[in-house]
């Protein structure tokens, strides 16, 4: 299907723009927030959240959501993604606090200036979802929105949700105890979840954070 195949294309190519030191240097405490997201996602009783506000918790989880809408696969939403960027955001992540703090606040004052009446991204319709998210895609327009002091910090702050939105969602689900729900991301990617370390590709980078080595004879080239 044309959707999804765009939609793996659009996740693969986010996973090329992320830095690679940055994600080793982060990458224990990055699978405990995805365990955390994956548990709370996953309860009949959610935790409360722990940075956001249950307002902001929902504004984060809709935008999120047209990041990364479910279609015949599970979305944002379902691998409970809104959960890992609470949870980063009191961890790896709280260089960023700001940022969501005033971004959100920037985003909710594009959203009534291009739809007076509607207070919230939340509230908007997804027609008037998407409106917002390609307005804030782009280079402020010529037309009728084009004054908004509001508006580059909307779009950077969206250009920072969105990265953290793919991280929570591809996420390595390859264990019991980390990864979003289901390993909802990879399979939308279509990325098979096992993995094998064996010569002659992969031997050297078995033992890197993360992950478990292979036991047995096949772990160590043969002479």
């Amino acid at each position: 299907m044309k959707n999804a195949f765009t939609r793996r294309e659009m996740l693969s190519q986010g996973l090329a723009g992320m830095s690679v030191a940055w994600v080793s240097a982060h990458w224990p405490a990055m699978l405990s927030a995805a365990g955390y997201a994956r548990q709370a996602a996953q309860s009949a009783a959610p935790p409360k959240f722990e940075f956001f506000s249950n307002e902001q918790a929902a504004e984060v989880d809709a935008i999120s959501a047209c990041i990364i809408p479910t279609t015949d696969t599970a979305g944002a939403h379902e691998a409970g993604v809104v959960f890992f960027l609470d949870r980063a955001l009191v961890t790896f992540a709280r260089a960023q606090q700001k940022k969501y703090a005033e971004g959100l606040q920037e985003v909710q004052a594009v959203v009534r200036q291009m739809f007076p009446g509607t207070d919230k991204f939340s509230a908007a319709t997804s027609g008037q979802q998407d409106k917002i998210l390609q307005l804030l895609d782009r280079h402020p327009p010529a037309g009728k929105h084009s004054a908004s002091p509001h508006h580059a910090a909307a779009q950077s702050f969206l250009e920072t949700i969105r990265v953290d939105t793919i991280y929570g969602f591809l996420i390595d689900p390859d264990s019991d105890k980390h990864g979003n729900r289901d390993g909802a991301g990879w399979k939308a990617i279509g990325r098979d979840p096992g993995h094998m370390f064996q010569p002659p590709f992969g031997y050297y980078d078995k033992d890197y954070p993360g992950w478990q080595p292979n036991s047995g004879d096949g772990d160590k080239p043969k002479s």
